[in-house]
């Protein structure tokens, strides 16, 4: 995949959260700004994700740690453990928030 056609996907991806995040009618803040999807939750814990252009990536920073997914098939993949992005954020912002919230 060339530089174009991951910074599309990841944005794509990025916007999909978003859109998910809102639909979800949770109380969940986010912001988002260069590449930059920023969750913030009730309790002031928040959710970090962004894109890492020079690596391909998109790369999470939530409560229970820092994990990298790369573009494998048709989705994104943990480079760590082999979780899905939407499966494994799920389950983030359901720990981080206490709302059952699925991403998709």
């Amino acid at each position: 995949m060339n530089e174009s056609e991951f910074d599309k996907r990841a944005t794509d991806t990025l916007l999909r959260i978003e859109q998910a995040i809102e639909e979800s009618g949770a109380d969940i803040d986010f912001e988002a700004a260069g590449g930059i999807l920023t969750l913030e939750f009730g309790n002031g814990s928040k959710i970090i994700i962004n894109k890492q252009g020079a690596a391909k990536q998109i790369w999470v920073a939530a409560r229970s740690g820092g994990f990298h997914y790369g573009f494998i098939g048709s989705a994104w993949i943990n480079d760590q453990g082999g979780g899905e992005l939407m499966s494994e954020l799920s389950r983030f912002v359901r720990e981080q928030s206490g709302e059952d919230v699925t991403l998709s």
